[in-house]
């Protein structure tokens, strides 16, 4: 068996690599294409998936909260900022709108599954247990009365 980091057991993360090699080949199609019309998109375009990518792998590894938030939140915009690049490659003609489709489904998915990460790690109440230990409070209210027992005899 292989090792594996923990970013690499997310399906997040997985998805995020399945959009740059679907997105590769779209990006070196338009730069034969049309590389002066659109040279900042596509370039915007490739450092936007890696982003997505490296964001998410960064904020898994954090330990805290607020910092895994923090990094999946960035891949989240990296990942709209995708879908954004597509669109403008639409408007600007370098491709058709069916030629796009499969990235944006993608990228809905991972904004979808980074915006639950980010709600997951942004809520102080998630994964915590109230104030109350183990026991009831009856049962050490019960404990205490004995032990006050034990010093009225």
């Amino acid at each position: 068996m292989e090792p594996k980091f923990d970013h690499e057991k997310l399906d997040v993360y997985q998805l995020e690599l399945e959009f740059i090699a679907w997105v590769t080949p779209l990006i070196e199609e338009v730069r034969r294409k049309q590389a002066a019309r659109t040279a900042e998109v596509i370039d915007q375009l490739d450092r936007a998936s890696l982003s997505a990518l490296l964001n998410t792998a960064e904020g898994n590894g954090k330990r805290q909260r607020p910092g895994r938030a923090k990094f999946f939140d960035d891949a989240r915009g990296s990942a709209t900022e995708c879908a954004a690049c597509l669109d403008a490659l639409v408007a600007k003609g370098a491709c058709e709108l069916p030629r796009i489709e499969a990235g944006k489904e993608l990228l809905l998915r991972i904004v979808s599954m980074l915006s639950k990460l980010v709600q997951l790690f942004s809520d102080p109440n998630t994964f915590r247990e109230d104030g109350m230990g183990y026991g009831t409070e009856k049962k050490r209210s019960e404990d205490e009365d004995e032990d006050e027992d034990d010093f009225k005899s």
